[in-house]
């Protein structure tokens, strides 16, 4: 059965409002990351292994104190073996290269992606029916 205009409008509507939450989507998530911070990963793990030590401690000589810290010291170290390096802090897409910023889909690749979903649905309705 086709839509009628008012459901072709409305399904036009949240597409299009689809991609440009998706390319915002795309444009906040998937900013490049730079080049990982080795240091700050090996002193996270460093500290976090000495919070485990401390952890282990506190619960052997049975101080609720100490084993509190030792968690705190291991979840801090966690927290700065997977914090972002400084290099990468701001760097956007449009930092790297101001040509990259613009991630909305252009209509070619729109009208590409729209024949897709018109040839699946279609071979849905053929198969259902």
């Amino acid at each position: 059965m086709p839509l009628s205009e008012h459901e072709q409008r409305l399904l036009e509507e949240m597409e299009r409002s689809l991609y440009q939450n998706d390319a915002d989507f795309v444009a906040t998530v998937g900013a490049r990351r730079g080049r990982p911070a080795y240091r700050s990963i090996v002193l996270g793990i460093l500290v976090a292994v000495v919070g485990v030590g401390v952890l282990i401690a506190g619960v052997t000589f049975q101080i609720p104190v100490v084993g509190i810290l030792g968690f705190v010291v291991m979840f801090g170290g966690v927290l700065i073996a997977i914090a972002p390096g400084k290099r990468s802090i701001g760097a956007g897409p449009s930092a790297a290269n101001p040509a990259a910023g613009s991630a909305k889909p252009t209509k070619a690749s729109q009208e590409g992606f729209m024949n897709k979903l018109n040839d699946r649905w279609d071979k849905r309705q053929d198969g259902q029916g």
